[in-house]
């Protein structure tokens, strides 16, 4: 009997998608693992992967089509003993159109590197599909190869890893981006309008926005925040990571402060593990291990990807990590268990001159970590005025769940990290 491949939740709170781009055709075989679309969560722009295999009879849902309900039929695959024939879709865009639209559909605009995803999954010129594991397919749209000029050595000459790192780099992949960047700059820009006078364009909230405002709306109606300010003194931390940037060199790494402060906020969360908790109803849940959530902002809207474990690992070894996970950030590709969890977050504004904020909790987690710049400041060293470096810092506490002796010795053990900053390599 036909299978019918649904809307799936690609992440716990994710309610309803956007279909963002199909990257099939009705005719085409799938097998288990092949990509078959790409949907736009609450969170990121994620590929959805078949399960069951067979030839797709159908597409119901066209893509670009937003708030699509989990559970809902988005297409129909033939089982072993159907009819394949395809099914007639009514008022669904041509193939062709899929390319133009794709740059409105999901809210990270095409790059060169990304172009090459349709050849990669769809069908060929003439008919043949071509046939790659899901892993040799992201390699190829990352080094930018066509997959229609690779001999696939795997099972019925199916395109798998070694495949690909043997190809360089073809042209084909070139022509997509030729004829997609036209199309996409035909599309229609939004109508001007006018509000009170005032000419303005409308803009369609993305499913990320959406969720954001949601939340936050929530959290500052219905958690207590309270809030806790520090001034910490920087010049300590800047001479360490001076220091260990020359001796990191030549393994290419170069320290943030806010790769420190990172460092800082998972060590001071172990020392106040009072404050490593969340609310959860009748439950305070504690946690044993500081997972740091970093604000990152993104093209689709602010995001929290996760330094696991923080406490524990080297400064270098968050470098690494906090600059990878911004990327894919960026780029709208984190994975679900990449930014979903953490114990509590960190948000910087110090590279905007942002002096101080009170920075709104991310709910479940029952404190976040604003920081400001570092600048020169009058101060008051051993009894005497001087200047210094000097960076506020505020945490917003859940007051359900941190009473505010707590919050405060968070705070004391993050000032004390950050001004005697070698106990963050130790």
């Amino acid at each position: 009997m036909p299978i019918n491949i649904k809307m799936p939740a690609l992440s716990p709170t994710m309610e309803e998608g956007t279909l963002a781009k199909w990257l099939v055709k009705v005719g085409d075989t799938v097998s288990s693992g092949d990509i078959m679309a790409e949907i736009e969560t609450d969170k990121a722009t994620m590929e959805f992967e078949a399960v069951d295999e067979g030839v797709i009879t159908s597409i119901s849902v066209p893509e670009g089509s937003e708030g699509v309900k989990v559970g809902t039929v988005i297409a129909t695959i033939a089982g072993e003993d159907d009819d394949a024939s395809p099914v007639p879709q009514a008022n669904m865009p041509p193939p062709v159109a899929a390319v133009a639209s794709a740059p409105v559909a999901s809210n990270v605009p095409p790059s060169p590197a990304a172009a090459p995803a349709r050849p990669a999954a769809a069908a060929l010129g003439d008919g043949d599909r071509i046939i790659a594991s899901p892993l040799a397919k992201r390699l190829a749209e990352q080094k930018g190869i066509d997959l229609s000029s690779v001999k696939g050595s795997g099972p019925n000459g199916r395109i798998v890893k070694s495949d690909v790192d043997a190809a360089q780099p073809g042209t084909a992949a070139l022509a997509t981006i030729a004829v997609s960047e036209p199309a996409a700059a035909s599309a229609p820009s939004p109508a001007a309008v006018s509000d009170f006078g005032i000419p303005y364009e409308a803009e369609k909230l993305n499913n990320i926005r959406k969720v954001i405002a949601r939340r936050l709306t929530e959290a500052k109606q219905t958690i207590p925040h309270i809030y806790l300010t520090v001034d910490m003194r920087l010049d300590a931390l800047l001479k360490l990571r001076s220091e260990l940037n020359k001796a990191l060199e030549p393994d290419g790494v170069k320290l943030s402060v806010n790769d420190l402060l990172i460092k800082a906020l998972g060590k001071a969360l172990i020392r106040a593990p009072k404050c490593n908790v969340s609310f959860a109803g009748e439950e305070l849940r504690k946690y044993t291990r500081a997972d740091v959530s970093v604000a990152v902002a993104a093209p689709s809207g602010l995001i929290t990807p996760i330094i696991v474990d923080a406490a524990s690992k080297g400064v270098a070894q968050i470098s690494t990590e906090m600059k990878a996970l911004a990327d894919k950030a960026k780029q709208g590709k984190l994975q679900p268990h990449e930014y979903q969890g953490g114990t509590a977050s960190l948000s910087n504004l110090g590279m905007f001159g942002i002096k101080q904020f009170d920075a709104v909790i991310n709910p479940p987690q029952a404190m976040i970590m604003a920081v400001g710049a570092g600048e020169q400041r009058p101060y008051v060293i051993d009894g005497a005025l001087a200047v210094a470096t000097v960076m506020s810092a505020t945490g917003s506490f859940d007051h359900r769940a941190i009473d505010g002796a707590d919050g405060a010795a968070l705070m004391q053990a993050f000032k004390d990290l950050v001004e005697a900053p070698l106990g963050l390599v130790a």
